[in-house]
């Protein structure tokens, strides 16, 4: 395992699709970084799986119960006082603003437009290059988290290379 060498925002936006929620926090459990959030930010993921069918409340909040359990130093709270102070896009700030409380150097988002500027010393990265950095540190760890997670989705069971396969020809 590698010891997490930075603090990492995880925004509402990666939080919602399956994979790549699973594959960042399955880095994440193996301490290839420590991820931060927010409830405000919880809140949003869980809000926009529920609105979109992907799940039900009760989906939802034992989703929120399973991240809570396996990531308890992941909570962030009184980072509302910076919200104002923040440079980046005003409905983003909070996310921002839980980086900077949480002494983050990386936000992950998929939606960087709002992103910019960001506070000296916090970059805000699409999941893209937020995974590719990780591979570029760590590539032996990163294959064998995506081999265990590949031989975890069961309908059908896959191989990494058909997983990759699959997502590359959509």
């Amino acid at each position: 395992m590698v010891t997490a060498p930075f603090r990492v925002v995880l925004d509402a936006n990666v939080l919602f699709p399956f994979t790549l929620r699973d594959t960042l926090l399955r880095a994440a459990a193996r301490g290839m970084y420590q991820v931060y959030w927010s409830e405000e930010i919880l809140d949003e993921a869980t809000r926009n799986l529920i609105a979109s069918g992907y799940m039900n409340d009760e989906q939802a909040a034992n989703l929120l119960a399973a991240m809570r359990n396996a990531f308890p130093e992941a909570m962030v709270r009184e980072y509302e006082k910076l919200i104002p102070a923040m440079p980046n896009d005003e409905k983003d700030r909070h996310v921002t603003a839980v980086a900077v409380k949480a002494g983050a150097q990386v936000v992950v988002t998929s939606n960087m437009k709002d992103f910019h500027p960001m506070p000296n010393g916090v970059e805000a990265q699409s999941p893209d290059s937020f995974l590719l950095n990780l591979l570029d540190i760590s590539p032996w760890e990163m294959v064998e988290l995506l081999h265990q997670q590949a031989a975890s989705l069961t309908k059908p069971r896959v191989t990494l290379n058909n997983a990759l396969a699959s997502e590359f020809s959509r």
